[in-house]
């Protein structure tokens, strides 16, 4: 019989050849993928207007993105805006290509979008979720000469607020918050992204906007804060952010278990602010090096510069999380689901 002092020295032999092995094995696969994305370009396609705030942050991505992917490729941003995103994902879902040589950067409604639209054509669940760049307060707010001062006045008084189009912040926020909540949001949708909101906000055509990002705020038209040209009434988070500790949260409002279960599956959209994702079947060690070039921009001084400067967050969410909450949210309870449903198709929204 074999000693234990033998039988600790086979096991630690073994333990240093499957090291050993293991990490050949990777190295292989880092060489394979540098091979393959050298002198390659990369598209990364956003589901949303030149301008915007997904946009402008998916560029300072971008252009740090290409730094940490073996082999340094190009990355080349594009922009398919139409109907909030949707056709650019069906098409990535179904056609690709889908060997990691393209990254969609979706509004966030994307995730939830075959629970609650028409048109799409993808199963978010199959979809290869690379990371967020930052958990987001969303908000909504009114001009400074708007006859509304609460949240609270909402209930009895009407605020016009543009918005793109369905299955955006700008109209699913402030939609679900009339039918659940009784508030008066007029939404006028068909804007082209936030930029022509703005210049609307400012022309007296609309009177704020009733779901966007308080980063693209900040980014967008940070003299409108500065100047106290805008009054924030609510936000749309699971708490409130530290810079709004002032403002109530919707879910704080709900008035039933009901309401707040609604208000939760929409709102979870917070949590993962601005996520990237690429087609289903791109082989596994291109995933796994986009996800890990995609963590390593996160952290990069040079990228977190840039971001400080254009006054863009930064709380970032790996793949794996982001994999892992839009699986939880896929799985809500039908009831829950008919509900948010029913409120966004309403006729209020049209």
């Amino acid at each position: 019989m074999m000693s234990v002092c033998g039988r600790v020295r086979l096991w630690s032999s073994a333990l240093l050849v499957f090291f050993v092995f293991g990490a050949a094995t990777a190295a292989d696969a880092q060489g394979d993928v540098a091979a393959f994305y050298r002198g390659k370009q990369i598209r990364m396609i956003v589901g949303s207007a030149v301008g915007g705030g997904y946009d402008l942050f998916a560029r300072v991505v971008a252009r740090h993105l290409v730094n940490h992917i073996p082999g340094n490729p190009h990355i080349l941003v594009q922009n398919q805006p139409t109907a909030g995103g949707v056709v650019m994902t069906n098409q990535l879902y179904n056609q690709g290509p889908k060997d990691g040589t393209v990254i969609g950067v979706p509004i966030n409604g994307i995730p939830t979008a075959p629970l609650l639209q028409a048109g799409t054509q993808f199963d978010q669940t199959r979809l290869t979720w690379i990371g967020s760049t930052n958990r987001e307060a969303y908000v909504a707010f009114v001009w400074h000469s708007a006859p509304v001062r609460s949240i609270a006045e909402l209930t009895s008084k009407e605020v016009v607020v543009g918005a793109t189009t369905p299955g955006t912040t700008m109209v699913d926020f402030p939609q679900l918050v009339n039918e659940v909540l009784g508030f008066k949001f007029k939404i006028v949708r068909g804007y082209q992204g936030t930029p022509q909101i703005n210049l609307a906000i400012e022309r007296g055509e609309v009177q704020g906007m009733g779901g966007l990002g308080w980063a693209s705020v900040k980014a967008q038209t940070p003299h409108w804060i500065s100047e106290r040209k805008i009054r924030v009434l609510a936000q749309y988070g699971f708490k409130r952010y530290a810079e709004l500790a002032d403002v109530p949260t919707m879910l704080e409002l709900a008035r039933s278990d009901a309401d707040r279960q609604a208000m939760t599956m929409l709102f979870a959209r917070t949590e993962y602010g601005r996520p990237y994702f690429l087609p289903p079947d791109v082989p596994v060690e291109r995933v796994a090096a986009l996800r890990r070039a995609f963590d390593a921009t996160m952290i990069d001084p040079a990228f977190l510069a840039e971001a400080t400067r254009l006054q863009f967050d930064v709380d970032p969410l790996t793949g794996e999380q982001v994999q892992a909450l839009v699986g939880e949210l896929a799985a809500t309870p039908r009831e829950v689901v008919a509900r948010v449903r029913a409120a966004l198709e309403a006729p209020a929204a049209q």
